[in-house]
């Protein structure tokens, strides 16, 4: 029987390949618009954070997301990933 191979993408603060169901997903879609993907289905550009402290408060800090997405993103998207982040680890 062949084993299912499992889907590993970039985290774009720390650029390490990881699990993608174990990855927040960012995207972009054709409006515009930037959200979080939590279906991973969204159409659009994506851009995946692990789970590393680390590379949450990166990803703010350097403003990450603007220059993946090559546009100016709203500070409510990077507070909207902290929150999302830093709410699942005080439960």
């Amino acid at each position: 029987m062949p084993t299912k191979k499992i889907p590993l993408r970039m985290c774009v603060s720390c650029r390490e390949l990881k699990e993608k169901r174990a990855m927040l997903r960012v995207v972009k879609n054709g409006e515009g618009k930037i959200f979080i993907d939590f279906s991973s289905k969204a159409s659009g550009r994506g851009a995946y954070v692990c789970d590393n402290p680390e590379c949450i408060k990166k990803l703010k800090k350097q403003r990450i997301l603007n220059k993946v997405f090559s546009c100016a993103v709203d500070d409510d998207v990077y507070t909207a990933v902290e929150e999302e982040y830093f709410g699942k680890q005080q439960n």
